[in-house]
């Protein structure tokens, strides 16, 4: 394919065709290592370098920049074999406010891997909001590396979220890690599904190291089948009136192995952390009210874990 099909197929899968015809969305679009199509708005600079085994993102939006529309990243690949590597750094200037919406396509994998180092600084008082969405093919033939250390300044406002909406997980192996300033603000939100001999391996850190920050990990996980999923949450608080929690929710059915470490740590005699963790079956209550109004166990089961995920 040219790189107008290829824009145009990576466009239909993740349903952002419509992007291209609004010139107040700036988007982005990468195959494996290429830069197939671009368009920016005033304050945010993208520089891409394509390598033959990797490719190179750095991403600012400038001091005082306000971006109102979320800023279209989609990054995939089309072929079922291959591997994508992927360097990337956001740096969000002071002031400055943005909002990230990434589709990672990768429809038809059978051996694929998308391998994703990244850095993340957001300034003093900025706001930076990520929303990770990925769609896999059916047979689970897909590795997913995103590793991402995180930096916020004073009073910066972190958010991400990473859902699976479309296929088979594969094996996912999620590490985020964040140190957050005086009187910011971390927010981590994960939620997936494993099927079949799916592995889900989530690992974040947050480190509430200034005055007054606040964190707040969560992950909802469901595995079904024969699905593995490991879920390691810390969250440490070293500042007077740092604020936090961890909050994890496993669902197994079926012959899934589920396992959750949440971890707080808290080094100051006026830091409070709190922490929730939930695992195993279908809640019973639930499920018969469910079954109590028509549905079969099947299918009340299934509402409740699109429920979790939702």
């Amino acid at each position: 394919m040219d790189k107008n099909d290829l824009t145009k197929e990576l466009a239909k899968i993740t349903e952002t065709d419509d992007i291209f015809k609004q010139p107040d969305i700036a988007h982005i679009f990468i195959h494996k290592h290429k830069l197939i199509q671009s368009h920016l708005l005033p304050g945010l600079k993208v520089d891409v370098q394509e390598f033959k085994d990797h490719i190179k993102v750095y991403a600012t939006v400038e001091k005082n920049v306000i971006i109102d529309k979320p800023v279209h990243m989609c990054f995939g690949m089309i072929p079922e074999e291959g591997v994508q590597r992927m360097v990337v750094h956001y740096e969000i200037e002071e002031n400055a406010s943005v909002s990230f919406l990434s589709h990672c396509a990768f429809p038809n994998a059978v051996n694929i891997q998308h391998i994703m180092d990244g850095t993340i600084n957001v300034g003093k008082n900025a706001k930076y909001r990520y929303l990770e969405k990925h769609v896999h093919g059916l047979s689970g033939g897909i590795k997913v590396y995103p590793h991402t250390i995180i930096q916020l300044a004073e009073g910066a406002h972190y958010y991400s979220e990473f859902e699976l909406i479309k296929g088979r997980a594969g094996l996912i192996d999620f590490n985020y890690e964040a140190t957050c300033a005086a009187n910011s603000v971390l927010e981590m939100i994960t939620r997936v599904s494993g099927k079949e001999d799916d592995h889900i391996i989530i690992k974040e850190i947050g480190h509430l190291a200034g005055e007054g920050a606040r964190g707040f990990l969560s992950s909802r996980v469901a595995a079904i089948g024969n699905t593995k999923a490991e879920v390691y949450n810390k969250l440490t608080a070293s500042a007077a009136y740092a604020r936090g929690h961890v909050d994890c929710t496993e669902i197994i059915k079926d012959n899934g192995i589920v396992s959750a470490t949440p971890i707080v740590e808290v080094s100051h005699p006026k830091a409070h952390i709190t922490h929730e963790a939930a695992l195993g079956s279908v809640d019973s209550k639930q499920l018969q009210t469910l079954m109590a109004r028509g549905l079969n166990e099947e299918e009340a089961t299934d509402l409740i874990i699109k429920g979790l995920l939702s």
